[in-house]
């Protein structure tokens, strides 16, 4: 890792890079590789790495989400328990973990994958939403015995802060544009089964039953089944005049 005073103007780079993020149209996938690429880029560690909780499952799990470590030893699907390991530790107890030698650590449970890698001394940062809330981890490793100052610890907080943010913000974005998506399907099916109401004389429920099944058949969807509908109506309507 590089000296702090060098690596400040770096920090304040991500830090602006993950902002500008907050704003973008980026997947969460997307969002996720860009913030370990840039702070592995700017602190010069040798992994940096995302886990985020996954509060769907029962019992919830940590699963590793980004990294920008192309080895196949490390980036294969992980997932650990909540209070399971360092990153468990990190997000149960909502504060920093620093190993300066992670094979001498009984949290540290992937010794064989360490050594194989050369991986030395870690630093755990939570990521923390406005609320407290922990989100998930970020985790930095160093391929050389490393004393993660106070100010480095405190740099990559600012990271991982704004990272939580970008990721919450990310992911409310995609619901409200599924919701969105959602609101607008379910409109132009109405609109669809009104048209067709009136031009064939069908209930609602036949109407509906009629989109369904071309939709089934032609192995499209029912909005777009009700987008062609549409369509036909004011081809017609069109031609009419």
């Amino acid at each position: 890792m590089e000296k702090t005073d060098q690596t400040y103007d770096g920090y304040i780079k991500a830090l602006t890079d993950i902002s500008r993020a907050i704003t973008s149209d980026l997947f969460i996938e997307d969002l996720l590789k860009l913030i370990v690429m840039v702070t592995a880029k700017v602190t010069g560690v040798e992994i940096c790495s995302l886990w985020i909780v996954n509060a769907d499952e029962k019992p919830p799990k940590i699963r590793l989400k980004a990294t920008q470590s192309i080895s196949p030893d490390y980036i294969k699907d992980r997932a650990l328990n909540l209070e399971e390991g360092v990153v468990g530790f990190v997000v149960t107890n909502k504060k920093p973990l620093i190993l300066r030698d992670v094979l001498e650590s009984d949290r540290f449970k992937e010794k064989e994958m360490a050594k194989k890698l050369g991986l030395v001394s870690m630093v755990g940062i939570p990521l923390k939403t406005r609320e407290e809330k922990v989100i998930g981890v970020l985790n930095c490793f160093t391929a050389e015995p490393h004393d993660f100052s106070d100010t480095e610890v405190n740099l990559l907080r600012a990271v991982a802060n704004q990272s939580a943010i970008a990721i919450v913000n990310t992911e409310l974005m995609v619901k409200t544009r599924v919701i969105q998506e959602e609101l607008e399907a379910r409109k132009k099916i109405e609109q669809a089964k009104e048209i067709l109401m009136h031009t064939r004389k069908m209930t609602g429920d036949a109407a509906y039953g009629w989109i369904r099944k071309k939709s089934m058949d032609s192995r499209k969807s029912i909005r777009e089944v009700a987008e062609a509908v549409i369509l036909s109506r004011e081809i017609f309507v069109d031609e009419a005049h």
